[in-house]
């Protein structure tokens, strides 16, 4: 990538990261030292609806009533993808066998970054290496850019010259959302397994 697009790429990064740690601190700093979520009011999310692995039309009010383990990549990523999602689909398991009650109220979610190429066939075999429950989800270019968007996930096609194949730079970011949609928190997926099912323990009631 040309030094100009990595700059741009940079400036999107920042932009989308900066609203959600202000947000962090500002709850870290709250009187009294509440534990209000980190990301509460943040305006991050929002409805949607897309397309499933199983190529059934999904509305985000079908999760409603549950926490919404949400992550955004595509299944061409050459290594950071894969490794995240195998951690939040270890967390899951944990989660699962020591408190399966918790573990039920989470709906895990992948979003693709890359709709072009991650068809439902696509992600149905994908998604299946990481975790039974987890969601994939797909859609136009068009609905796929607006999710993005109302998620704070910059996306970044990079095409290699002379080529036709290309990568996607991605926000890696994995949030937790309440029963009706609201933000919580960022979880550690950089952090293994365990810090992510504390994350849940944590939030999840």
């Amino acid at each position: 990538m040309a030094a100009d697009a990595m700059n741009e790429t940079s400036k999107s990064a920042f932009s989308v990261l900066l609203p959600l740690l202000a947000a962090s601190l500002l709850a870290a700093c709250s009187p009294g030292g509440s534990e209000s979520p980190p990301l509460q009011g943040a305006k991050i999310g929002g409805p949607f609806t897309l397309t499933n692995q199983d190529g059934q039309r999904v509305s985000s009010d079908r999760f409603d009533g549950k926490y919404r383990l949400v992550y955004f990549g595509y299944t061409y990523c050459p290594d950071v993808c894969p490794v995240d999602l195998q951690q939040i689909g270890l967390a899951m398991k944990k989660l699962e066998e020591s408190d399966p009650q918790t573990a039920a109220k989470v709906q895990p979610i992948f979003i693709t970054t890359d709709p072009e190429r991650d068809t439902p066939q696509v992600l149905k075999e994908y998604v299946s290496a990481f975790h039974p429950r987890l969601i994939g989800l797909t859609g136009t270019p068009q609905e796929i850019a607006a999710v993005s968007k109302s998620f704070g996930v910059y996306v970044v096609k990079q095409e290699s010259e002379g080529s036709t194949d290309y990568l996607v730079n991605h926000s890696r970011l994995a949030f937790l959302f309440g029963p009706q949609g609201e933000p919580i928190v960022l979880l550690p997926h950089d952090e293994g397994a365990e810090a992510i099912k504390a994350e849940l323990e944590k939030w999840v009631r």
